[in-house]
């Protein structure tokens, strides 16, 4: 096992670790948390002996083999397969002694190497390293380009290819999904889940840590504390013991109430029972996270536009792409007030494209592109990080565009604290921010804005989870369109209600949950995923091979007999569903009848007090109707969850 006693650890005048303690025992999957400035990568620097504490001691068994995961590759001229077969120095090594003994004349050396190559599964080596690259998103062709050819989110996928390639007892990865799109994470974790060492893994994609992880070791004021379970549990662990802080209680209730407002007005407003429940389930989630953010050092919205037209963009029969290429053909799409969209779609399929041409940053090629007067876009994309590279400071870039607002010190300081810019923060060069500080800022001057669609293409690439955590409340708040490309999954099932699915050159409307687009993407997956230490040789067809193979037949026609039992037994409730399903959509129209009319003047009596009789009916009736509707949504909820569990149980 790894173990860190009373390890202290001081930068300049700051002490970073305090007499931590932290136990990780072999064969656990931990994810490491803390917010940012915790001493997350130090403590991965303290594990591999780069940085020596003041005290304490490091221990952890001789014998193991740790890897860590590089920021990028070197751009190098070793072809992609070739960088990733160098992980595997042990095999290296073997290699070299076959061509010495080959070119020696030596052939018993040489066939004790050929032994121990075998035996290191290096014959199957190259076919793995292969399915390495293919399942984190490489082409076929990319594995013969040399690494100095791939873009740096390219070089930093290649070396988290070599630490899957390289034989570890503990695996290190500090932000391993950052430059992965939601395929080639879905891999990973598949790929992680089986990985049978050791792993400690940063990560500000909370479904990644969830899925990857068993453990959670959380850094807060120089001690670790080891929490069991996944992130969530750990989030829900946390939350219980910081409730009970009255001064604590305070702040959520506050955050809780603002939630509530939120899932209140959609529900008035909704017109599909699974969009009600949706906003249901989130809001018990957002109540938990609202415990842990309230301690976190964000707090800011998006500011709503004034006027709204309806529609904000039509496409019509539009061809989308570039001067030298149509990427989209025949797209047909309508983005209208309040719409919450999650796009889809594997890399290269075209979703940039989509958002660029709704962001005006593209013409169509053909076809029809209408938008509304009142239908101002803040558009947040990688490449905005990259232009803020000049000597301005935040303030500065904040006060020139919108200088009506923020002409005054204070204000523009108020504004960008609540993004984590606080001090001598505003004042600095944009030239010396990170990455991250990079994104709040794009993200806050797209707030202040007042923007009636914002078109977010991966907005949460350089942001770490407390960040996250904030965008999402802030979204969920936001009355305006969004349109979001995101691998943050939990990001997308918090904030949008309809899918979009790029692919094969259109966009469609995806007929699902997020959950089914996932289990889509495993399903492709095959058995590259199965086993980290390489796939087995392809089985020899015996009669024995044959009766199994018959067996796996019919046990394929009895779950498909189990799967039709199912649906013949859950009918009636099914069926009760759809009706509950109809009586909300009547009731949400009833009571929105109500609201027009209490929204309507004459409502009220004489000389401005208000008519008692036909004021007090429709509140009264209003009043009904709502509990009426919770009622049935109670009602709807529980059937719901009968037929999940009844639909889940297996043959």
């Amino acid at each position: 096992m790894l173990q860190l006693q009373d390890v202290v650890l001081q930068r300049g005048d700051r002490v970073l670790f305090d007499a931590l303690n932290l136990v990780v025992h072999a064969g656990q999957h931990v994810g490491l948390v803390g917010r940012n400035g915790a001493g997350k990568s130090s403590l991965f620097q303290i594990i591999r002996q780069q940085l020596l504490p003041e005290s304490g001691d490091v221990r952890l068994p001789p014998s193991w083999r740790i890897v860590h995961l590089a920021q990028e590759a070197p751009a190098v001229t070793s072809r992609a397969i070739d960088f990733v077969l160098d992980g595997f120095a042990e095999l290296r090594a073997v290699e070299q002694k076959m061509q010495r003994a080959e070119q020696n004349g030596k052939d018993l050396a040489l066939a004790h190497a050929l032994e121990e190559y075998d035996q290191l599964g290096g014959y199957q080596a190259q076919a793995k390293a292969a399915k390495i690259l293919d399942g984190l998103g490489f082409a076929p062709t990319d594995v013969d380009k040399p690494v100095e050819d791939f873009s740096g989110g390219w070089r930093v996928r290649l070396a988290l290819a070599q630490v899957l390639m390289t034989p570890a007892d503990l695996m290190l990865l500090d932000e391993p999904t950052n430059h992965l799109d939601m395929e080639a994470t879905l891999w990973l974790e598949r790929w992680l889940a089986r990985f049978p060492g050791t792993l400690i893994t940063i990560a500000h994609d909370r479904d990644f840590l969830d899925r990857a992880t068993g453990h959670t070791a959380h850094l807060e004021n120089g001690r670790a504390q080891v929490y069991k379970g996944n992130y969530t549990s750990f989030e829900e662990q946390y939350a219980a013991n910081a409730a009970l802080s009255a001064a604590q209680n305070k702040k959520v209730a506050a955050r809780t109430k603002e939630i509530q407002a939120f899932v209140d007005r959609f529900r008035a407003q909704a017109t599909k029972a699974k969009q009600v429940q949706s906003r249901l389930k989130a809001l018990a989630k957002l109540e938990t996270t609202a415990v842990v953010q309230a301690q976190r050092g964000y707090e800011f919205e998006f500011a709503n536009a004034t006027k709204v037209s309806k529609p904000l963009i039509r496409l019509v029969n539009a061809d989308l792409g570039y001067t030298d290429a149509t990427i989209l053909r025949q797209v047909n799409l309508e983005l209208t007030p309040g719409a919450r969209i999650g796009v889809l779609g594997k890399n290269g399929a075209g979703k940039s494209t989509l958002l660029k041409t709704l962001a005006a940053e593209l013409n169509i090629r053909g076809g029809d592109f209408e938008r509304g007067k009142h239908s101002q876009v803040g558009y947040f994309a990688q490449h905005q990080l990259e232009q803020l590279s000049d000597e301005r400071c935040a303030r500065q870039i904040l006060q020139q565009q919108l200088p009506e607002r923020f002409a005054q010190d204070a204000p523009a300081r108020n504004y960008l604290g609540g993004w984590g810019f606080r001090g001598d923060d505003v004042l600095r060069p944009i030239a010396s921010f990170s990455g991250g500080e990079r994104a709040r800022l794009v993200l806050a001057l797209l707030a202040a804005a007042e923007p009636a669609l914002l078109i977010l293409d991966e907005p949460t690439n350089h942001l770490d989870l407390d960040m996250r955590c904030a965008l999402a409340l802030a979204l969920q708040s936001y009355a305006g369109a969004v349109l979001l490309v995101s691998h943050d999954r939990h990001l997308l099932r918090q904030c949008v209600d309809e899918l979009w699915l790029v692919a094969d050159g259109g966009v469609t409307e995806f007929q699902g949950e997020l959950e089914a687009y996932e289990r889509g993407q495993i399903s492709g997956f095959g058995s590259e995923t199965e086993e980290p230490k390489g796939a087995p040789p392809a089985a020899e067809l015996t009669p024995d091979s044959v009766a199994n193979a018959n067996d796996t037949a019919a046990g394929t026609r009895e779950r498909r007999q189990h799967r039709a039992n199912q649906r013949a037994a859950t009918r009636p409730l099914r069926r009760e569903i759809e009706a509950l399903e109809r009586e909300m959509d009547a009731l949400n129209e009833e009571i929105g009848a109500i609201e027009a009319k209490l929204a309507d003047n004459s409502i009220y009596a004489k000389n401005g007090s208000p008519d008692g009789p036909s004021l007090a009916t429709l509140l009264t009736e209003q009043g009904q109707l709502r509990t009426r509707l919770a009622d049935i949504e109670s009602a709807w909820l529980s059937r719901s969850e009968a037929l999940e569990q009844a639909m889940a149980e297996g043959p």
